[in-house]
């Protein structure tokens, strides 16, 4: 789920805005990208991919561990995935996180290996997909357009206190405006790819 950063007003305040300011926005703006792009990741389609097991989080040796840090993953085929765990002792573990995991597949324990096969999604699990990563990109969208709002609410509020004077703020507003949109269009864009993805047969 998203979550809303604030940190492009502490970049923008005591006098860093303008250029310098956007510069700061678009690091927080990036930030977002890559936590969508690694959401939608979790998103499983119709292929097999590793990082479909990235949200997944084992019990091992006292601490709770991603897949790919107790056993090798593998993709020999379009539609399985296969995981090698180091110690033959992690597969019941294995085998357990996955089922209590939301990705939906039913792991096959042949003692020592983990195959997952990936069915085919009919077409009403993939319009569902393509719901799900609309929503994603629009939570991601709303953080965005928040962060310019708390910039354009610090940019008048610097003006207030003669800070900056009322043509810094216009420009400063205007920059601020020109960041937004390009993260906009990159947000619209990955989510575009995603949709394309789990649509294709």
């Amino acid at each position: 789920m998203f979550v809303a950063y604030k940190d492009w007003t502490r970049y923008i305040t005591g006098g860093c805005y303008g250029k310098r300011g956007c510069r700061a926005g678009k690091r927080e703006y990036g930030g977002k990208v890559e936590a969508m792009k690694r959401e939608l990741t979790r998103i499983r389609t119709g292929r097999a991919s590793r990082t479909l097991l990235d949200g997944i989080k084992v019990n091992a040796y006292g601490s709770n561990l991603p897949v790919d840090q107790v056993g090798t993953i593998t993709v020999p085929e379009s539609r399985m995935i296969v995981i090698q765990p180091w110690d033959p002792q992690m597969l019941a573990v294995l085998e357990k996180a996955i089922m209590i995991s939301d990705l939906g597949l039913t792991p096959a324990n042949d003692g020592k290996v983990i195959r997952l096969n990936i069915p085919q999604l009919t077409e009403e699990r993939r319009k569902e997909l393509v719901k799900k990563v609309k929503k994603i990109a629009e939570e991601y969208k709303v953080g965005v357009r928040n962060d310019r709002r708390d910039a354009n609410d610090t940019f008048k509020a610097q003006k207030n206190d003669k800070e900056i004077s009322e043509d810094d703020m216009f420009r400063d507003q205007e920059e601020v405006q020109k960041v937004t949109d390009e993260f906009i269009t990159r947000i619209d864009e990955i989510a575009a790819g995603k949709e394309k993805e789990v649509m294709e047969v």
